[in-house]
C-alpha cells in the first residue's frame, strides 16, 4: 500500500561518493534535497579501499575541491599517509594519492551531510521512479510504499543494483560490506526504456595487523611535504595529523602455483561471473594467467584506520574459494601465520549504457532523471564524486530553468570523464588515468582552481571566502610571473658559475630571470642566490610559476589545439536530425549517430566508428542546412 510522506525539489537514490556530492551540491545551491540510502551507518563508505586519489584520480579530487565539492576537505582530515605520484616526472601526471581513515571519513561525510541546510538522510531502498504525463521525473517510491514527490532524481547506485557476492562457489544477493542489495529498482529502469549493463569488480581481503610479519616487508613511509587536496585545509592541521607506514610484499611461485592448481574453482574461470570487469584492476589470479612469465606480483599492505587492525591487501584482489585464499595468502613471505577478517570477494552487479546520458549526466529522453558514478559504469570513488558533484549541480539547475554546466575535454578531467561516457560509451568499468587526455599539460593539480573555481561561485557553490583566495592566487601568480621576464641578468661571474654547476652553458650577454628558469637543470627555487629580492609567496604559487614559464611552449600549443577543438564544439548538432537522411555518411557512422545523438560535431567526431569523412559530411551539411535559414530569413 502506497502512501504519501512528503515532496522536495530532488531525490537522490545512493548514498556513496557519487551520492554525497550530488546531495551535498543540490543542497548547497538551494534545493530542497533528499539522500536515500540502503543503510545510515554505510553513508560514504570505502568497501573498496582505503585510499583517495591516484593517476588522474588526484587531479578529479583537486577539481571536485576547486568546484566546491566534498571530498578533498574531507579527504585531508582522514589522511594517514600522503605520496605524490610520478613526482619525478613532469607536472602534467603529478597524481596525489593518499591512505584515508575509511571510517572517520565515513563519520565525517555523514556528520557534514546531517548538518547540511535543505538536505535529509533517509534510510529506504527506491524501488520506483515515476514519471508524470509529459515524461519527465515526479516522484520517487520506496520498498515500503512511501511515495515523494520531486521534481528531479539523481541515481547514484553504485554497486548495489541487483548485486551479487561471489566467493569461489558460494554466491549471495548482496551488496558491499554484507549489505543488502537494491532489487527491484532495475525492472523499473528497463520499463523505462533505459539500457542496462551488467558489470564486475572485486576487492581483497581485509588481514589482523597482530599476524602480520613486518620484518619480511619492505616499510613505505609517506612524504614529509605535504599538498593539501583541498583550499581550505590549513597546512599546519595536515601536518598535526597521525600518520601511519604502508608495506610492500610480493607474491611467489607458490602462490602462483596454487592459483593454477585450483583454476578451475575460480568462479572467474568457471563462468559463474557474468559481469565485465576492470581491464586495470585484475584480480591476482587473473594476473596469474594472463602473466605467465611473471615470477611474482607486487601488493601493498595498507592500513583502514587509526581505530582498527584491518589491513587491506592491495593488488590481492580474489574471488577464489575462501581456503584456496588461505594457502595463497599463507605462501607470502611475512604472512604465514596471518589471519583474514574479510575474505576477498567478486561483487556483480546492474549499471548502465552510459550513452543514453547528455553532458549533464541527465537522461536524455526524461527530464529530471540524472546518473552518477558506477551507476554510469565507472570505477573509484573519486570518478564517483565528480560524477555526482556535476549530476547535483545539474538536476539544482534543471529545476531552476538554467542551462546546465557541461564541462569540456580542455577544461577539465571532469570533462574528459563524462565526455567519454557519453560520447563513446565504455564496455568495462571505467578508470580514469592521466592518459585519457590530450590535454594534460593544461589539466594540472595545481591549476584546477583557475580552470574551475568560476565555475563552481556562478554555480553557488564555491563560497565567496574561496573564490577571494583563489582570486588572490592568481594575481600573485601572474605579478611574480611579470617580474621574472623583467628581470635581466648581467654576464657575471656570480650568474655563470650558478650555471656551470648546475651543467649549464655560461652566458655572454644579458639573460631574462624568466629565461634562465627555462633551462632544465634550474628550479625557482635555485634562482634564490641570484635573486635577493624576491618576495615571499606560497609554495603552491611559486610551483604554478615555474611550471608555467618551464612548459610555456608546449602549453601554447596545447591551447592552440583546445581552441580548434571548441570550434568543433560549438558547431551543434539538432537532437532531432534523422542520419539516416544525409547522403555520404557510412552505413557504421549512421547506425551510431543516430544511436547516441550527439549535441555537437566534435562530439559526432570521438564516437567510435565516425571517421573524418563522416565529419566531414556532417560540416557540410550543416552549412547548407544554416545557409538554407539565412535565406530564409532575408525572405
Amino acid at each position: 500500500m502506497e502512501f504519501y510522506v512528503d515532496s522536495a525539489d530532488i531525490a537522490v537514490i545512493g548514498a556513496g561518493h557519487a551520492g554525497c556530492e550530488a546531495a551535498l551540491a543540490a543542497a548547497r545551491m538551494g534545493a530542497k534535497t533528499i539522500l536515500f540510502t540502503i543503510s545510515n551507518d554505510a553513508v560514504a563508505n570505502m568497501p573498496c579501499n582505503p585510499s583517495i586519489g591516484g593517476t588522474g584520480k588526484g587531479q578529479l579530487v583537486f577539481e571536485i575541491d576547486a568546484l566546491g565539492g566534498e571530498m578533498g576537505r574531507a579527504a585531508d582530515k582522514v589522511m594517514l599517509q600522503d605520496r605524490m605520484l610520478n613526482a619525478s616526472k613532469g607536472p602534467a601526471v603529478h597524481s596525489k594519492r593518499i591512505q584515508a581513515d575509511r571510517m572517520l571519513y565515513r563519520d565525517l561525510m555523514k556528520k557534514t551531510i546531517e548538518h547540511t541546510e535543505n538536505l535529509s538522510l533517509i534510510q529506504a531502498e527506491i524501488t520506483d521512479i515515476r514519471l508524470d504525463e509529459s515524461g519527465a521525473v515526479c516522484s520517487v517510491i520506496t520498498e515500503l510504499g512511501a511515495v515523494f514527490h520531486v521534481k528531479a532524481a539523481v541515481i547514484c547506485t553504485g554497486t548495489y543494483l541487483d548485486s551479487r557476492v561471489i566467493i569461489g562457489d558460494y554466491t549471495a544477493s548482496s551488496g558491499p560490506d554484507g549489505l543488502h542489495a537494491a532489487k527491484s529498482l532495475t525492472a523499473n529502469l528497463e520499463k523505462l526504456g533505459i539500457r542496462i549493463m551488467r558489470f564486475k569488480t572485486g576487492t581483497p581481503p581485509r588481514i589482523d595487523s597482530r599476524t602480520i610479519d613486518y620484518s619480511k616487508l619492505e616499510r613505505q613511509d609517506g612524504e614529509e611535504k605535504i599538498t593539501p587536496y583541498s583550499a581550505d585545509t590549513k597546512q599546519e592541521d595536515l601536518e598535526a595529523r597521525p600518520k601511519l607506514p604502508c608495506y610492500i610484499a610480493y607474491t611467489n611461485e607458490t602462490t602462483h602455483q596454487i592459483i593454477r592448481n585450483n583454476i578451475g574453482r575460480s568462479p572467474l574461470y568457471s563462468g559463474e561471473i557474468h559481469g565485465v570487469g576492470p581491464r586495470y584492476c585484475p584480480s591476482i589470479e587473473d594476473k596469474v594467467v594472463r602473466f605467465p612469465d611473471k615470477n611474482r606480483h607486487q601488493l601493498f599492505v595498507e592500513p583502514t584506520g587509526l581505530g582498527t587492525n584491518e589491513m587491506y591487501l592491495q593488488g590481492f584482489s580474489s574471488s577464489m574459494p575462501a581456503d584456496v585464499q588461505l594457502q595463497m595468502l599463507h605462501s607470502i613471505v611475512g604472512f604465514e601465520n596471518s589471519v583474514t577478517m574479510r575474505s576477498a570477494y567478486a561483487i556483480e552487479y546492474d549499471c548502465i549504457d552510459s550513452t543514453q546520458l547528455d553532458a549533464s549526466l541527465g537522461f536524455k529522453k526524461i527530464p529530471g532523471l540524472y546518473g552518477a558514478g558506477q551507476f554510469n559504469g565507472t570505477s573509484g570513488y573519486e570518478e564517483a564524486a565528480a560524477q555526482g558533484l556535476i549530476a547535483g549541480m545539474n538536476a539544482t539547475l534543471y529545476i531552476q530553468g538554467k542551462e546546465p554546466v557541461m564541462l569540456t575535454r580542455d577544461s577539465s578531467y571532469i570533462g574528459t570523464l563524462i565526455d567519454d561516457l557519453v560520447t563513446k560509451g565504455t564496455n568495462e568499468p571505467y578508470r580514469m588515468m592521466t592518459s585519457r587526455s590530450e590535454y594534460r599539460l593544461l589539466l594540472r593539480q595545481d591549476n584546477a582552481d583557475a580552470r574551475l573555481s568560476k565555475i563552481g561561485h556562478d554555480a553557488g557553490l564555491l563560497s565567496d571566502e574561496s573564490y577571494e583566495r583563489y582570486l588572490k592566487k592568481a594575481e600573485m601568480i601572474a605579478s611574480e610571473k611579470l617580474r621574472l621576464q623583467k628581470i635581466i641578468l648581467p654576464p657575471s661571474e656570480k650568474v655563470n658559475q650558478f650555471l656551470i654547476s648546475r651543467g649549464e652553458v655560461p652566458i655572454k650577454t644579458g639573460i631574462r630571470m624568466s629565461e634562465l628558469l627555462r633551462r632544465p637543470e634550474i628550479t625557482y627555487e635555485s634562482l634564490a642566490v641570484l635573486d635577493p629580492e624576491r618576495p615571499e609567496l606560497p609554495s603552491a604559487v611559486t610551483f604554478t610559476v615555474q611550471t608555467e614559464i618551464k612548459y610555456e611552449g608546449y602549453i601554447k600549443k596545447q591551447l592552440a589545439d583546445a581552441q580548434r577543438f571548441t570550434k568543433l564544439e560549438k558547431k551543434l548538432l539538432p537532437q532531432d536530425i534523422n542520419y539516416s537522411s544525409i547522403t555520404g555518411l557510412s552505413t557504421e557512422a549512421v547506425q551510431k549517430l543516430n544511436l547516441h545523438k550527439p549535441y555537437s560535431i566534435g562530439a559526432a567526431s570521438r564516437i567510435s566508428g565516425v571517421s573524418p569523412a563522416d565529419i566531414s559530411v556532417l560540416l557540410i551539411y550543416l552549412d547548407l542546412k544554416n545557409r538554407r535559414k539565412d535565406g530564409e530569413k532575408e525572405t
